[in-house]
């Protein structure tokens, strides 16, 4: 049972993971981006899950940050977005993502992307 961190802004979109992902994995919730990469240094996921469009910091930067600090650079990161485009996929692998789904999408879908980010 891996243990992941999900980091959205919208609380529904939260649940939703967790209602997919408990059942396999711990699920730790955080609704909005600031201080996240403090938890995430302390809590030492196995994988985090990360919105992009947030009011104040949005995914990407968290994620550069995330890839900044020695302490979390190592840890796999998916980005579950509604910037679908292929520009915004490319964008998000550039700043060290390594997986990407587009939001909305079906609980296999979640299952499998998070499967291929444990492996």
């Amino acid at each position: 049972m891996a243990k992941l961190i999900a980091v959205d802004d919208s609380m529904a979109d939260l649940k939703l993971i967790e209602s997919i992902l408990s059942p396999l994995h711990q699920v730790v919730l955080y609704q909005g981006g600031e201080n996240v990469e403090r938890h995430i240094e302390a809590e030492k996921p196995d994988a985090v899950l990360l919105d992009v469009v947030m009011p104040g910091r949005n995914g990407y930067e968290i994620l550069r940050s995330l890839r900044r600090n020695e302490a979390t650079r190592h840890i796999p990161v998916l980005i579950i977005s509604s910037k679908g485009e292929p520009t915004d996929i490319e964008w998000g692998k550039r700043q060290g993502a390594n997986g990407y789904l587009t939001k909305p999408y079906t609980p296999e879908a979640l299952r499998q992307a998070v499967q291929e980010l444990l492996v």
